[in-house]
C-alpha cells in the first residue's frame, strides 16, 4: 500500500472544509467512494489534471456508466470558452489560422496573420517584394 497524506498541503479554507466533511463521511459511512474523494483531495495540484466537459460527457457514455454520478477533484475546463475565445491574429490569442493544406509552404499563412503570404500570392508590395526591389537596385 502507498503512503496516504493526512492533510492537504494547500491552505485554502474551502478545500480544508471539504476535507473535514469527507473525512467525516469516509469514517462514518465506510464508503469507498468517500475515501477515494478524500484521497484525491490530498493530492498535489500536479496530480489533479484538468478535465474538459466534453471529455467527461464522453467518458460517462461508456457502457455501465448509466445512472452514475461523476465527481472530478480538479478543475473542469469549459468548452464554451474554447469555442468563443479570441479570434486568430488578435493579440494574446492562442488560436491558429485555418489552413486547408499541410506543409511548410502553406504554414506561412500563420505568419503575421497570413498577410505576408497573401501579398506574395497577389503580387502586391510586401516585405519580400520590397527586399527584392532593393537587391535588384543594388546589383545594377
Amino acid at each position: 500500500m502507498g503512503f496516504w497524506h493526512k492533510e492537504p498541503k494547500s491552505q485554502d479554507i474551502h478545500l480544508r472544509l471539504l476535507v473535514k466533511l469527507y473525512t467525516f463521511l469516509a469514517r462514518r459511512t465506510h464508503s469507498t467512494f468517500n475515501q477515494l474523494v478524500l484521497k484525491r483531495m490530498f493530492m498535489s495540484r500536479s496530480n489533479q489534471p484538468p478535465l474538459s466537459l466534453s471529455q467527461m460527457i464522453w467518458k460517462m457514455k461508456f457502457p455501465g456508466q448509466e445512472g452514475k454520478t461523476a465527481v472530478v477533484v480538479g478543475s473542469i475546463t469549459d468548452d464554451v470558452y474554447r469555442q468563443f475565445c479570441k479570434a486568430p491574429g488578435t493579440p494574446h490569442s492562442h488560436t491558429k489560422h485555418y489552413v486547408c493544406s499541410k506543409g511548410q509552404k502553406f504554414e506561412r499563412v500563420r505568419v503575421d496573420g497570413g498577410r505576408i503570404y497573401k501579398n506574395i500570392q497577389r503580387g502586391k508590395d510586401s516585405l519580400f517584394s520590397k527586399w527584392e526591389n532593393w537587391t535588384t537596385h543594388v546589383k545594377e
